[in-house]
């Protein structure tokens, strides 16, 4: 048995904008910077076993942060990162649906059978995220563990372990927060959602 607890980095400049951060390597917002210290305080006595990350930066900084409060190493895997969102990289909801109408309707109305042109499968996405989870639990079997990635690969996971349709992750999930703590426990491969979404101070 393991525990994940699965963390979105800290604020980008992007992100604050509302716009789509996929592959892009984004830099962290001065306030993304104090939402990772915030986990850092939280990780120097949550009882990690290791921190993991995406490889995009945003990702990696973060948990640098809180690696450094729960001295363990960080360790990364490119399976954490965020999809690669096509053409709607770097751009806005509404500006989406101005530059591409029909697909962001398409896109809104099922995400999993419609990704943004030119964008990464949402189905493989998930299957990749999911299999860095169960080798991340793998090797620290018995442990707490916190990892570090993105809101859009976090949700579609979360669906994908849970056992819901892929297509369900913006209406069942609408919103994670930088830097709050989703936490599962991975019994056999088999999961159990302890806690989604919780601000900081609310939890262990």
């Amino acid at each position: 048995m393991t525990e994940l607890v699965l963390v979105r980095h800290g604020e980008t400049v992007w992100h604050a904008e509302n716009r789509y951060a996929g592959l892009t390597d984004i830099e962290l917002t001065p306030r993304g910077h104090e939402q990772a210290a915030r986990l850092a305080g939280w990780a120097a006595t949550a009882g990690l076993e290791g921190v993991w990350a995406s490889t995009l930066s945003r990702a990696r900084i973060t948990a640098e942060a809180s690696a450094t409060a729960a001295k363990v190493a960080t360790r990364v895997d490119a399976r954490l990162r965020e999809l690669d969102f096509g053409q709607g990289e770097g751009l806005t909801s509404a500006e989406m649906a101005a530059r591409f109408p029909e697909a962001r309707a398409a896109f809104e109305a099922d995400p999993a059978a419609h990704p943004l042109p030119g964008g990464e499968d949402p189905r493989q996405a998930a299957e990749r995220f999911v299999a860095a989870l169960h080798d991340i639990a793998a090797a620290h079997h018995g442990g707490r563990v916190l990892v570090v990635a993105h809101t859009t690969a976090l949700r579609l996971a979360l669906c994908h372990l849970i056992g819901v349709p892929l297509g369900e992750y913006r209406r069942l999930f609408p919103r994670l927060d930088n830097c709050a703590l989703t936490e599962l426990r991975l019994n056999a491969g088999r999961p159990a959602l302890l806690q989604y979404n919780s601000p900081i101070g609310a939890v262990r």
